[in-house]
């Protein structure tokens, strides 16, 4: 099913503890299943879970949260070894692509090996919708800031870069998020971008900036851009998604 356009959605959100299920799709991944524009047939989820070591709970987790919201939920891994022949293929078999979230420098560099970064431009490009949290929304990105490589957290800049912006996440609920984003823009060693708190999305057409979204009351995305040797940061204030729970 193609979507309006080429389409991102990346966020600091997507699923949550479910009443009944270990998870639930929360609004931001029913949001990304409704921009494909599914009509008369359950929408067709492909889960990544690289970034988390493709853990076969937390696949089986989703799997039952797509079964109670309707969703056909299908999973791509590259752990042991890629389990589908060919990659592009797949993801087009698609409405939407999510991306979990996990170690942001290790998922570059398996899809990379796996060429599924290329799988993902090709999927994107025939108009899958690609959307996922935290190191699943850095990834579309030119870079951001990850804890991938420790505790400590530090910039990375080799982001697949079908985003031309850098990307901040868990803005709100990581106090060393903040700053190091706008010092590694203010520096010039990230580009301008834009961060998310928790549970907020940003939706991309054509790779500028569409819509901010939310799934949770109060929490706001950001525009922050160099201004001379500072960051200076906007505050963009989200539309609330509907919550079906």
């Amino acid at each position: 099913m193609a979507s309006d356009g080429p389409t991102i959605l990346a966020t600091s959100g997507g699923t949550r503890h479910g009443a009944r299920t270990e998870l639930e799709l929360a609004p931001l991944v029913r949001y990304a299943l409704e921009l494909a524009g599914v009509d008369g047939r359950a929408p067709r989820l492909c889960h990544v879970g690289t970034a988390g070591g493709d853990r076969a709970s937390y696949n089986a987790a989703l799997s039952e949260a797509g079964r109670v919201a309707g969703v056909r939920v299908s999973h791509l891994n590259v752990f042991p070894m890629p389990n589908v022949a060919d990659a592009s293929s797949f993801l087009r078999e698609h409405d939407a692509v999510w991306v979990s979230g996990g170690s942001v420098v290790n998922l570059l560099a398996l899809w990379r090996i796996h060429g599924v970064d290329a799988a993902m431009r090709d999927a994107l490009d025939a108009g899958v919708v690609l959307a996922g949290s935290s190191a699943g929304s850095i990834c579309w990105h030119s870079g951001g800031t990850t804890d991938s490589f420790g505790p400590e957290l530090r910039v990375v800049t080799d982001g697949l870069g079908f985003l031309g912006h850098s990307n901040g996440v868990h803005h709100d609920s990581e106090p060393a998020r903040r700053p190091l984003f706008e010092a590694a823009v203010a520096s010039g060693r990230l580009s301008a971008g834009f961060a998310t708190d928790d549970g907020v999305g940003l939706l991309y057409r054509d790779g500028a900036l569409a819509e901010v979204v939310a799934e949770v009351a109060g929490a706001a995305a950001y525009r922050v851009a160099r201004v001379g040797d500072r960051a200076v940061a906007e505050r963009l204030e989200p539309r609330l998604l509907p919550d079906p729970a």
